[in-house]
């Protein structure tokens, strides 16, 4: 059996084939698995290699471009470097100049200025260069792009990042870039503008108490020489940056608010009054004489000051630039509200006054004339010119009609009832001395200027000796009026105390005026002559009949004894007491407002009265002053009556008014009177 085994060698073969296979197949499986595991790692670095491709493709496409667009590249990259390089590295200049331009000027500013001129140079080769820069760098692009030589998405980015440069080429998108530098450099400069105009504009030392006469000359240049130079180097830097509107403005703000404070110690309230808050100008007489002094002293003193300091800052600019600078100043710090003041007065109601007030404020502004024309004169100033004209034109027109008036008005009281007290009408006293003021040295040729002018508005001529006649037709006028009101009393003893009044009155307060020297001598003369005839007139016709009661007849050589003496005493005393109580009532209301002319006559109506008064009462006083009822019939003591008698005739307390009364009329416009309003103008 073994031996048939081993006989047959072919099955050991066989076996061993079998392990053999059996080795081949393990090892393979393990070959597999070990590829298995190789591939699985594999995949990720194939898909980052997939990844990496495109990129690999763009970096190695200019590898494929064309031989001679390779060449031609780097030209074209060079020229677009160099100035790119330029752009940034002056670029990281300006941002070296940060610290300095960020500090405080004060403390170095022609330093600051430097700096500030060189960012302004850097800012400019900016300006000038990036637009060169961005240039060649839209070319390289451009060229990467028509040969294929960069990748896609790069040349994107390249495209978007020129044209944000492009845009900041703009003017208004320039100041980028700097990133504000340069603003916040001028806006210290405007700043330290600001600080050296507030720390050298002080308000003159003025005060309230003093008069305008003591305070100082006419003020110099209230800015030292060294900080107008600095203030004509930051207005340089500002000007050419275009900032020079805001500077003026600043300054305009800091020197009118400069002169406002020098005028607030003089009490300017005034000036705001408007037309609704007075009905005529005695109730703001006192004003328009401040006025005047206050006008002057502000363009003498203050617009003056103003005026050159405007020129010395503001040289460099040109005329138009500091004047209407000036022009600024003059309009926020009060000249308007002075013109304004002036016309409100020209537009409050017409009366006698008011013409001697504008011719005042006519007087005023002719004193200035040529300081207005000279300061306020250039285009600038139009407001205020034409503000000047109007109340010019205002004032003239207003004093004209006024005084052309004057007559017609007089005229128009002549209807108008005289006084019940036998009083100078008040109308008598404004005219009087209405026409003394029109004539005299203060006012004769101011009047006659305006009235020059205002003819030659209408182109005729005027001559001194119409003002003349104007005036003396006036006065006739008032003469022609006193004749018709000394014959409208009935009372006849009134109407000569009112006669005796109103010529005492024009001869008093005429004689020794220019009015005077017109009228002449013999006017004088014929009206003092009037004033005793009628003051002999009236004291005959009522004081004198007074003594008469008083008679003596029948008590020297009576024959019906003691008691018949003592009855006709009696009767006479009680006739003369009834007589006197009647005159004295009656006439103590009535009034002589001449103190000198009251005094005279009350002691002439004394002298008539007291003498034969006394002697009667020591002769035949006792024989009714043992009587029970003497009381009756000595009635009045010897200085009683002198003492009532000599204080007849006194003047009402703020019953009358002087010449600074009332209006003649309500309807100057239309010269027609208001009888029903004016009869106060007389009485």
């Amino acid at each position: 059996m073994a031996e048939s085994v081993r006989s047959d060698g072919k099955g050991d073969d066989r076996i061993e084939n079998l392990i053999a296979a059996r080795k081949s197949l393990k090892l393979s499986l393990e070959k597999s698995k070990s590829l298995g595991l190789a591939l699985k790692k594999a995949g990720p670095i194939l898909d980052e290699m997939k990844q990496r491709l495109p990129s690999l493709e763009a970096a190695v496409r200019p590898i494929r471009a064309d031989k001679e667009a390779l060449v031609a590249a780097g030209g074209h990259i060079n020229r677009a470097i160099g100035p790119a390089a330029a752009v940034l590295k002056v670029f990281d200049a300006v941002h070296g100049l940060e610290k300095s331009l960020l500090s405080d000027p004060r403390n170095d500013l022609p330093g600051y200025l430097s700096v500030i001129k060189r960012l302004e140079e850097a800012l400019r080769f900016l300006g000038g260069n990036c637009g060169l820069a961005i240039q060649w760098l839209e070319d390289i692009v451009e060229y990467l792009e028509d040969n294929v030589m960069a990748d896609e998405r790069h040349l994107s980015n390249l495209k978007k990042s020129l044209k944000g440069l492009r845009e900041l080429q703009s003017d208004d998108e320039r100041a980028h870039l700097d990133g504000g530098l340069l603003n916040a450099a001028l806006d210290k400069l405007e700043g330290e503008f600001r600080r050296l105009l507030t720390e050298h504009s002080v308000p003159l030392p003025m005060s309230s108490s003093s008069t305008l006469a003591e305070q100082a000359v006419i003020a110099p240049s209230q800015l030292p020489v060294p900080v107008i130079h600095k203030l004509q180097a930051i207005l340089g830097r500002l000007r050419t940056n275009n900032r020079l509107e805001k500077c003026i403005s600043i300054y305009v703000e800091v020197r009118s608010s400069n002169v406002r404070a020098s005028l607030r110690a003089l009490d300017l309230d005034y000036l705001e009054i408007s037309l609704a808050e007075f009905n005529d100008v005695q109730s703001i007489e006192g004003y328009i004489a401040q006025w005047g002094k206050h006008l002057e002293f502000a363009v003498k003193h203050l617009f003056e000051a103003e005026y050159k300091l405007c020129n010395d800052v503001f040289e460099r600019l040109g005329l138009d630039v500091w004047m209407g600078c000036f022009s600024k100043i003059a309009a926020q710090a009060g000249i308007l509200a002075f013109l304004q003041f002036g016309k409100t007065v020209t537009e409050s109601k017409k009366d006698p006054i008011k013409l001697l007030k504008l011719l005042d404020i006519f007087a005023s502004l002719n004193k200035l004339r040529l300081d207005f024309n000279r300061l306020f004169g250039g285009a600038a100033c139009i407001e205020i010119q034409n503000l000047t004209r109007d109340l010019i034109r205002r004032v003239i027109d207003g004093a004209a009609e006024i005084f052309w008036e004057l007559l017609v008005q007089v005229d128009l009281q002549r209807q108008i009832p005289p006084p019940p007290d036998g009083n100078v009408p008040i109308l008598v006293s404004i005219i009087t001395e209405y026409c003394n003021k029109l004539l005299g040295d203060n006012y004769k040729p101011i009047l006659s200027q305006v009235l020059v002018i205002h003819r030659s508005w209408k182109h005729e001529k005027f001559q001194e000796k119409i003002l003349v006649g104007e005036v003396l037709n006036i006065i006739k006028a008032i003469v022609l009026n006193l004749e018709t009101w000394k014959n409208a009393y009935e009372d006849t003893i009134l109407s000569n105390l009112f006669a005796m009044n109103n010529h005492y009155h024009l001869y008093k307060h005429l004689k020794g005026t220019k009015v005077g020297d017109l009228l002449g001598d013999s006017w004088f003369r014929e009206h003092d002559r009037c004033k005793d005839q009628y003051a002999e007139i009236f004291l005959r016709e009522s004081w004198g009949k007074l003594p008469g009661h008083l008679s003596r007849e029948g008590l020297i050589l009576f024959s019906g004894g003691r008691a018949t003496a003592r009855d006709l005493v009696k009767k006479r005393l009680k006739t003369f007491n009834e007589a006197f109580d009647e005159m004295y009532k009656k006439q103590s209301s009535w009034v002589v407002p001449d103190r000198d002319l009251r005094e005279k006559i009350c002691q002439q109506i004394v002298q008539a009265v007291v003498p034969i008064y006394r002697s009667y009462m020591q002769n035949y006083g006792p024989l009714v002053e043992l009587d029970g009822s003497s009381n009756k019939y000595a009635k009045y003591s010897v200085q009683a009556l002198e003492q009532m008698l000599s204080s007849l005739f006194l003047p009402k307390p703020g019953r009358y008014a002087s010449f600074k009364g009332r209006q003649l009329s309500d309807k100057f416009n239309n010269g027609v009177a208001d009888l029903r309003r004016t009869t106060s103008a007389v009485v």
